[in-house]
């Protein structure tokens, strides 16, 4: 276990240091981009809105847009912990697993039905771009918490009249 866990540090260090290498050049504009998807200024969150809602004002910016998603598809890396997630759940509890995805998949069709594509894809993007900044202020912790202590309340309700 220990030799697999050594092998990845490695892994990872070498392609660390092979994409260090390669975006050399661009060390001072990531660290400002960084400082700005971190909110590191008030103003930044705002900014950023309005930069992206510039962006899509124009249908002539379709080949950038493309080159956006295909960025946001790069990171299904991330994606994967979540996929096993649902995939453990699937398995330990199979009404939970269905009754979840009935609603999940209900209502992403809803949404989809009502917002045009383009405003949809805007707004993901300005959520995504917002999603580091909402991580370092802790607004996401925040919420995920209070959406915890709610299922939980419901989950201690169910046990009540189960009993």
């Amino acid at each position: 276990m220990a030799e697999g866990d050594n092998r990845s540090t490695n892994l990872l260090a070498v392609e660390t240091a092979s994409l260090e290498e390669h975006l050399q050049g661009w060390g001072e504009v990531m660290l400002v981009a960084d400082k700005v998807l971190r909110w590191e200024k008030a103003w930044f969150p705002p900014a950023i809105v309005g930069v992206v809602s510039l962006v899509f004002l124009t249908t002539e910016q379709q080949q950038r847009f493309h080159e956006i998603c295909s960025n946001v598809v790069k990171t299904r890396r991330r994606a994967v912990g979540w996929w096993k997630r649902l995939f453990t759940l699937k398995e330990e509890k199979p009404k939970m697993y269905f009754v979840t995805m009935i609603i999940s998949l209900a209502a992403v069709a809803w949404v989809g039905q009502q917002v045009h594509n383009l405003l949809l894809t805007c707004l993901i993007v300005i959520f995504l771009l917002l999603l580091p900044g909402l991580n370092q202020h802790g607004i996401i912790s925040k919420y995920i918490g209070m959406a915890k202590r709610e299922i939980n309340k419901l989950l201690k309700q169910k046990e009540k009249k189960n009993e």
